[in-house]
């Protein structure tokens, strides 16, 4: 009686454990299906912003303007200030940075 016993729990067991073994593989390959469906999104959208910058980039060289370029900034700059020049040199002496002289 031990063995029908022992059977029949076994039997119970695998009658539970695979209706919720193919239930969770199901679910398993629905959630690995949709992220691998979203990678795909995601490349085919990235292949797409590539060739639309690659094409940008081409338009603006084909159909760009040249750049103008500004004048220098030291020349647009006023002339330092000589006070502010000689207090520098007056620090630069006390730091012992600079000879006097």
């Amino acid at each position: 009686m031990r063995i029908i016993w022992t059977l029949l729990k076994v039997i119970i067991g695998l009658a539970i454990a695979i209706p919720l073994a193919i239930l969770v593989f199901a679910t398993t390959l629905g959630v690995l299906g949709a992220v691998i469906g979203i990678a795909f999104f995601a490349l085919k959208l990235a292949i797409l912003a590539f060739i639309g910058l690659c094409v940008f980039r081409l338009g603006s060289k084909l159909f760009g303007s040249k750049p103008t370029f500004a004048e220098p900034i030291s020349r647009a700059l006023p002339p330092a200030d000589p006070h502010y020049n000689a207090a520098m040199r007056e620090l630069e002496i006390e730091l012992g940075e600079r000879p006097r002289g």
